[in-house]
């Protein structure tokens, strides 16, 4: 199979097209929905999501956190579906972010939340899902039906809307008109040559995934789709948390993906991603000197993250299929998890 026939690369390839169609469709009810947040002055905000859609959960945190001063924390959704326990949430944002809408333990979650008296907000792609039904508000994904079990588009889709809904919310004007260019840098960023990268990882076994601030969201998708679609072995780590432990593990040799982004946070990654290098692991670098085996596109610090992985998308499905994989049926995976 040729790495353009499968659905995986066919549907990563319709992100700048499901990001255009989102920021187009949601930006009225997004700019309501900041107004109604400026007003309501949310006591916390509480992400809720599993898989790929936990890791924009994750970014969503970056955002508000820096963008508002919001304290946003992810909520165990076991808390719910599990031991029946509900939680009080009177004046706080419950963000709920899914692709399918059906994932029964996430419903639960957003049921209690919604009885705990949250405003509940949910990112979702289909919108005649259950938990489209259940959300006070709405800010459908717009990515088209996604059918490859790993998500790419949904994902992408997702960190496009929670970086439209910060910006609405903090009327950060420059963020807004930064969005509106993202789709046609994700079409460039679709045709940068990461293929180095597929082939220094074809033979591996292990790998740490790196990023910092809002391009840790990206590090812990990338280690998910290196497990889910090519059977290897990586693990996703703040670049600050890698030398509390996990550092041990680095070898000659041992391979490390870092993303870097141009924000606060890009000197310590650079720094990071040398000291690696002084170790003797085989470091690929997404961001920072333009001399890297892996070429980015530079955009806003917020939306850079979501420019690196259309290219890790693209580089991810062909290794999937270098290493005997295929990318759209991993073992032992649906594309709705049905966890309880």
């Amino acid at each position: 199979m040729r790495p353009q026939d499968t659905r995986m690369f066919r549907e990563a390839a319709e992100a700048p097209a499901a990001v255009a169609r989102l920021l187009a469709a949601n930006r009225e009810a997004a700019r309501a929905l900041g107004e109604d947040l400026r007003a309501l002055k949310p006591r916390a905000v509480v992400t809720c999501a599993r898989g790929s859609s936990d890791h924009a959960a994750t970014y969503a945190k970056y955002l508000v956190e820096t963008g508002t001063g919001v304290l946003t924390s992810s909520a165990a959704l076991s808390v719910s579906s599990v031991y029946a326990t509900e939680p009080r949430l009177e004046g706080v944002l419950y963000l709920a972010i899914s692709q399918s809408g059906k994932s029964p333990d996430l419903l639960s979650a957003v049921e209690a939340a919604k009885r705990g008296g949250a405003l509940v907000v949910a990112l979702v792609n289909d919108e005649a899902s259950p938990l489209a039904a259940l959300a006070d508000r709405t800010l459908p994904l717009h990515a088209s039906p996604e059918l490859s079990v790993a998500a790419t588009k949904s994902y992408i889709a997702a960190l496009a809307a929670i970086a439209q809904l910060v910006a609405a919310w903090t009327q950060d004007e420059r963020l807004e008109a930064e969005l509106d260019k993202l789709p046609e840098v994700l079409a460039r960023a679709w045709e940068m040559d990461w293929s180095p990268a597929a082939a220094r990882l074809k033979d591996a076994h292990n790998l740490y995934v790196l990023g910092r601030g809002v391009g840790y969201a990206v590090a812990q998708e990338a280690a998910l789709k290196f497990k889910e679609t090519c059977g290897l072995h990586a693990e996703a780590f703040s670049a600050a948390e890698v030398l509390h432990g996990p550092m041990a593990l680095v070898t000659a040799g041992f391979p490390v993906l870092v993303f870097a982004q141009a924000d606060e946070s890009e000197a310590s990654v650079l720094e990071m991603a040398k000291g690696l290098e002084a170790r003797g692991a085989d470091v690929l670098l997404a961001g920072g000197p333009p001399s890297n085996v892996l070429p980015t596109l530079g955009a806003h610090p917020i939306l850079e993250p979501i420019v690196r992985i259309q290219s890790f998308y693209r580089m991810a499905n062909a290794l999937s299929l270098a290493r005997g994989h295929d990318p759209d049926r991993p073992p032992h995976l649906n594309k709705v998890t049905e966890t309880v």
